[in-house]
């Protein structure tokens, strides 16, 4: 505080006012650099000798502004340029309170949507951003699985793919929550946009306050009403960070034209020039710390801290040490940014080679042949490949920003063509699963109507040949598979099941049958070695009898011929005819199948006689045709009688073959 003493009478004010010729003298050896606007020490300041200023001439601060907006550096520096566009890009930055990002693909869709829930009400919506997006993402991707899951259904069922449409009530109120977190994303945004347009105008209006305060200082008050300005300013929130640097800057022009043209109570300047000299060393001192630092992506950040430090919290030196001090804190700057240039420009120059590299993995994705997969094994292959091409791809590390877009633009060009070529065949291979379930579905059914059925000899070939179809029939839908074949198989096993207790009944009777033609066969095997006399009524009821006592087991069929040859033996060894014999044997055989509904043999055997019919026509017009070359032969002539022989022989074999055949056409069956 400057006591009253050291007031100046109004009328020496003019003794005071600085001369516009010095002042336009000042403003054009001003040197500004990007961090402090300087002034040159040789701005004429009258008041240096009594410590007591007033006012300042209004056209003088015309001239220093004019200054300021025509600002042009001695030097560019880069390094200090990049450190201010930093701070001024980080002077939005939010306060963000930490959210817990879980793993939400572990979530359902349930709980996905109640976890948005949550955090749109509780937790502050600048922080929840992350969060929200991979809720977002997940969602989509199992809403998009369930989704296509109900149109293949739908489909498979026989809709049309125009018709479909699926509503779930977990989607609306999905959409309501995020609905009503853009609402509250869009309010936020818009107020802190409002915030910051505030604090820049509170600042602006504090720059004023600076100016009107050097226009009109007064000794008693002007040092505590800075003072209060800067305190003011420290206090006023962020701003919008295209005007930070400028703002910035016009502050700071004038906190220095304040302790320049005005003089402060000595002692209170030089305290604050030691204070802020011994602050602004440490700060120095720890740039140049940082320019020891391996880490240069750490030594960065701290720099832009420091400098924000330099910037917002101390206030100016002394100009004898103004040069001094911001010389070794630009040339820390300096080297921590040539550090970092060289760092990534070898970064660049591995960003090249991984270029090269993401290139060659492209070029082998594309020369990936598929026109050669015929089946799902020859795809799986492909894809086995092309899914070690792109994990390739991936591991490969950065490229240069400048060629990212292309080459990610190049890597989805050449998947997706392998992508749509593997689609397109299990597509077709989806079309054909269909087609089969379709064919074993129908399948199933028949086999389902047929498994109570008792007609044992046709069902049984029915129900082979079905088995042997569906084995036949190619790959269904791997979530049908199951259930069709347990529903086949059940149908099958049912049936056959039916069968065997059937068969295995059937096995103990044609056993018994078996045992007791065993025994006939005894008895009249007896009667033949006795020389019993057989007449052909005896041997017709020996047939009968045995026919009458029914199938034997196929294994056990052997009987069947003991028995026709013990029937040639009563034949050969009684006065029986033989074509009567010839009958009864042949309407046995004819039974027995008749009995086996075994139609397919009597078909067969029918053909075969009337084959032997024509046959034997043929022969005995053959032998009768051959009497004509016979010249001059006698009815005692050999050759005669033994072609005669062979006809009468050929007439009998005929008519017991058109008997044969007229008892076949007399059978309903």
């Amino acid at each position: 505080m400057l006591d009253e003493t050291n007031k100046l009478p109004n009328d020496e004010k003019s003794n005071l006012t600085l001369q516009n010729s010095e002042i336009k003298e000042t403003s054009a050896k001003n040197e500004l650099n990007t961090e402090e606007l300087k002034e040159t020490d040789d701005v004429t300041d009258t008041a240096d000798n009594d410590n007591n200023v007033d006012n300042v001439d209004s056209e003088s601060e015309k001239i220093v502004e004019s200054a300021t907006k025509t600002e042009v550096p001695i030097e560019s520096n880069k390094a200090i340029d990049e450190i201010d566009t930093k701070i001024a890009e980080s002077s939005e930055n939010l306060e963000l309170e930490h959210v817990e990002m879980q793993n939400y693909d572990n979530f359902s869709l349930e709980d996905l949507v109640a976890e948005l829930s949550k955090l749109v009400k509780e937790k502050p919506v600048q922080s929840i951003h992350n969060n929200v997006n991979k809720i977002k993402n997940t969602f989509n991707v199992k809403f998009g699985s369930l989704l296509k899951e109900e149109k293949t259904k739908f489909l498979e069922e026989g809709g049309n793919v125009v018709d479909f449409q699926y509503n779930n009530p977990i989607k609306s109120t999905y959409n309501s929550i995020l609905y009503d977190y853009k609402i509250k994303k869009n309010e936020f945004y818009t107020k802190q946009e409002n915030q910051l347009n505030e604090n820049l105008q509170a600042k602006l209006e504090l720059i004023e306050d600076l100016k009107t305060l050097i226009e009109n200082a007064d000794g008693t008050t002007m040092y505590k009403k800075f003072k209060d300005i800067q305190d003011k300013w420290r206090s006023v929130g962020p701003i919008p960070k295209a005007k930070y640097n400028d703002t910035w800057r016009t502050y700071q022009h004038h906190v220095e034209r304040f302790y320049d043209l005005l003089h402060l109570n000595n002692d209170l300047r030089d305290l604050d020039f030691k204070h802020n000299y011994e602050e602004k060393l440490k700060l120095v001192v720890k740039a140049e710390a940082l320019a020891e630092l391996d880490d240069i992506n750490l030594a960065f950040n701290e720099l832009q801290i420091l400098h924000k430090m330099w910037k917002e919290e101390i206030g100016p030196v002394d100009r004898s040490h103004r040069e001094e001090v911001w010389g070794r804190f630009s040339a820390a700057t300096k080297i921590v940014h040539d550090k970092r240039h060289d760092f990534f420009k070898d970064l660049r120059s591995k960003f090249d080679e991984n270029t090269e590299k993401k290139l060659s993995i492209i070029a082998e994705i594309e020369a990936v042949d598929t026109s050669k997969n015929n089946n799902r094994s020859d795809w799986q292959k492909s894809i086995n490949e092309i899914e070690e091409l792109r994990n390739k791809f991936f591991k490969i590390g950065q490229v240069p920003r400048a060629k990212s877009n292309d080459i990610w633009a190049k890597f989805k060009a050449a998947t997706r063509k392998f992508n749509v070529e593997k689609n397109n065949f299990f597509k077709s291979v989806k079309k054909e699963h269909l087609e089969n379930l379709n064919k074993k579905k129908l399948l199933i059914e028949k086999a389902v109507e047929l498994k109570e059925s008792e007609d044992w000899d046709v069902t049984t070939e029915v129900m082979k040949k079905i088995q042997a179809d569906w084995k036949n029939i190619g790959h269904v839908p791997r979530k049908y598979s199951d259930k069709l074949w347990k529903e086949f198989k059940d149908a099958c096993n049912y049936y056959f099941d039916r069968l065997h207790s059937e068969q295995d009944a059937g096995s103990k009777e044609q056993l018994e049958v078996f045992n007791k033609k065993k025994e006939l066969l005894k008895q009249i095997k007896e009667s033949v070695d006795n020389k019993v006399e057989i007449t052909l009524e005896k041997l017709n009821e020996y047939v009968n009898n045995w026919r009458d006592l029914g199938r034997v087991p196929f294994e056990m069929k052997h009987i069947e011929i003991k028995f026709n040859k013990l029937i040639d033996r009563i034949v050969a060894e009684n006065s029986i005819d033989v074509k009567e014999v010839e009958m009864i044997k042949f309407e046995n055989l004819i039974n027995s199948y008749l009995e086996q509904k075994n139609y397919k043999k009597l078909n067969g055997e029918q053909l075969f006689v009337r084959k032997k019919i024509d046959d034997t026509i043929r022969e005995i017009q053959q032998l009768e045709n051959n009497i004509g070359f016979i010249s001059n032969a006698t009815k005692d002539n050999p050759l005669l009688k033994n072609v005669m022989e062979n006809i009468r022989v050929y007439k009998e074999k005929l008519e017991i073959w058109k008997s044969k055949l007229a008892y076949l056409k007399k059978l309903d069956y």
